[in-house]
């Protein structure tokens, strides 16, 4: 985690960071369109949402447009992201409480519903289960969750072929080709890449139900589970 926070704490790491996502997953902002569309499935028209990972904004804002009611705990241990969510959101800023630290200094709630977006993936299988448990207790009863991080099947040659799907893609994208090979590296070496019935089980060990893909984008996958 101190590698991940040292990284987002970076000025032109931040300063660019915005411009990061939609290039680097595959379907990003569809997938932020439809987190928003599930959480509202359960979560009403003035509802409190939790944004673990808020750091940026862009999840954020799109949920704020989608929903002019809702208001919003946006939690990321980094400071300048925080601040970077703040200049993102503009006159929607008004709608969002932030909080610098991590899940255990997310506010109590209870929440209507709640997101971890491209996050879980930087943290081991026993404090994604910890994460999640935490993210459940401060939720209505049936809330749901929205999660989505790098996922991919196991095997000697299965996920090294969608590892290298995703590096084609960040090529096509216009990422420079040793960049995007660099990136693959990085994410074999230094991420806990689990198989997607692994990160399943991840969220019903911690409370949650009926786990449902809604999302795959070459390597990375995208559930929405219940309280």
């Amino acid at each position: 985690m101190t590698n991940i926070q040292d990284m987002f704490s970076d000025p032109q790491a931040v300063a660019n960071y915005t411009e990061g996502p939609p290039r680097f997953v595959p379907g990003y902002n569809a997938m932020l369109s439809m987190a928003a569309i599930l959480l509202a499935e359960r979560a009403g028209e003035a509802a409190r949402i939790l944004v673990l990972g808020a750091g940026g904004g862009l999840e954020l804002k799109t949920f704020a447009q989608a929903q002019p009611r809702w208001s919003f705990d946006g939690v990321d241990p980094s400071a300048a992201m925080l601040a970077l969510a703040g200049q993102t959101l503009g006159p929607l800023a008004s709608r969002a409480c932030l909080h610098q630290g991590y899940i255990d200094d997310a506010p109590e709630g209870p929440f209507d519903g709640a997101t971890c977006l491209l996050t879980l993936h930087f943290v081991d299988v026993a404090e994604r289960r910890r994460i999640a448990s935490e993210i459940r207790r401060r939720l209505r009863p049936r809330a749901p969750f929205v999660v989505a991080h790098l996922s991919a099947p196991d095997g000697f040659e299965e996920r090294p072929r969608w590892l290298s799907r995703y590096s084609a893609f960040l090529a096509v994208s216009g990422v420079e080709p040793d960049k995007a090979a660099a990136a693959r590296d990085a994410v074999t070496n230094h991420l806990e890449i689990l198989t997607p019935a692994q990160d399943e089980a991840v969220l019903r060990e911690a409370g949650f139900s009926d786990p449902a893909l809604f999302y795959t984008g070459f390597a990375f996958r995208g559930w929405v589970a219940y309280a």
